[in-house]
């Protein structure tokens, strides 16, 4: 049995909301020990300046290339990521010497698996230095140098989740991440099967929707949806997309989506029809699955918003399945991200794979990341 490590996991989704950070006890294998965690809103300010960023990094063609403002963003943002881990540590009474690892994501700027080429600004060697802790980091491009789609990456961590959902639950399961993208990761009835594939919009249609007509980030606990009326022929238009209907799963980028034209229909009649498209996008992509999936568990800041939950819990219960949060199952569905790039830094370290070809269509089973010493 190798040795565990205690590692912190920090994670900024597509929804650019902030960071979370969280704490795992890992050998890399099994979950020992799920620690604190703690949720870091970025100022809006600044989640204004990623939004031009994104806009920026339109122009990337190198993995290394920061035009224009991304080189000084990709600064800051590390500046706050590891105030965040400063911050964590002394909000838990933690130590330098405690930690063994930082798992960093980075926040994605470019995600074109069909170019292979991925781009998560944030600087690892940087950041480790801030902290004194080793940093892991850059943890897609090795799967795409290898034939894969560079997402997702968190499947590894549900499967060792997995060990601990309660017995009665309807098998097959499936993990379901609601960020700004969702994702699905399958847990077959046969030890090891694991498939996992981007899944369509999650938050991020609504949140662009909210955010054009009121200048809000998001749909605060669905109100929004709630007041509004379902379109039918908005919802029909999104899920006749190629994606839904062709045979070929890939990682999607934030942008391959766009929200609906401002002004074209009431604020409240979208934001309704937005959160029947995230639930009904993640059935639809659940019917490539190889067999009928007996429950949901439901992860991610998307779970927050009861209109796509029940929308969720009426379209799987139409089709024989039940649908459970992530706190329904024992986890946190706030954390689990952050946890995932705890465990992954872990794996990376013992060189263990990260993605395989069910969860990216990589070639072979394959470890990844790049190692930043604090020194």
């Amino acid at each position: 049995m190798t040795a565990s490590l205690t590692a912190i996991g920090l994670m900024s989704g597509t929804s650019l909301d902030g960071i979370d950070v969280a704490l795992l006890r890992t050998d890399g294998l099994r979950v020992e020990a799920r620690g604190p965690s703690l949720a870091v809103p970025y100022p809006p300010s600044f989640r204004r300046r990623l939004l031009d960023g994104l806009e920026v990094a339109r122009q990337i063609q190198l993995r290394f290339d920061r035009p224009g403002m991304l080189a000084r963003l990709e600064q800051d943002l590390t500046a706050l990521h590891a105030v965040a881990v400063q911050d964590f540590l002394h909000a838990n009474g933690l130590t330098l010497g405690e930690i063994d690892v930082i798992g960093f994501h980075g926040q994605t700027v470019l995600h074109r698996p069909q170019e292979g080429l991925t781009v998560q600004i944030g600087d690892g060697g940087a950041l480790a230095r801030a902290t004194g802790i080793r940093t892991v980091y850059d943890m897609r491009a090795r799967d795409m140098e290898d034939g894969g789609q560079g997402a997702p990456l968190i499947p590894a961590y549900h499967a060792a989740l997995a060990e601990a959902l309660p017995a009665q639950l309807s098998r097959p399961v499936v993990f379901v991440n609601i960020g700004g993208i969702s994702n699905l990761t399958f847990l077959g009835r046969d030890p090891g099967q694991l498939i996992a594939f981007d899944s369509g919009p999650g938050n991020t249609l609504i949140d662009q929707w909210v955010e054009a007509h009121t200048g809000a980030a998001c749909d605060i606990d669905g109100r929004l949806a709630a007041a509004g009326k379902l379109d039918a022929g908005l919802i029909e238009r999104y899920l006749a997309h190629p994606f839904f209907t062709g045979n070929h799963r890939r990682a999607l980028d934030r942008n391959d989506f766009a929200p609906p034209e401002t002004g074209s229909l009431p604020l409240e009649a979208g934001a309704r029809s937005l959160a029947r498209v995230t639930a009904a996008a993640i059935l639809a992509s659940a019917r490539h699955l190889p067999e009928r999936v007996g429950t949901y568990v439901i992860c991610g800041g998307g779970r927050h918003n009861p209109v796509i939950l029940q929308d969720l819990r009426d379209l799987a219960g139409q089709e024989g399945a039940q649908v459970i949060t992530a706190e329904d199952a024992g986890f946190d569905g706030d954390a689990m991200e952050a946890e995932a790039w705890a465990f992954l830094a872990v794996r990376a370290l013992k060189g263990l794979p990260l993605t395989y070809p069910g969860t990216t269509g990589v070639s072979a089973p394959v470890t990844g990341g790049v190692v930043a010493e604090p020194g």
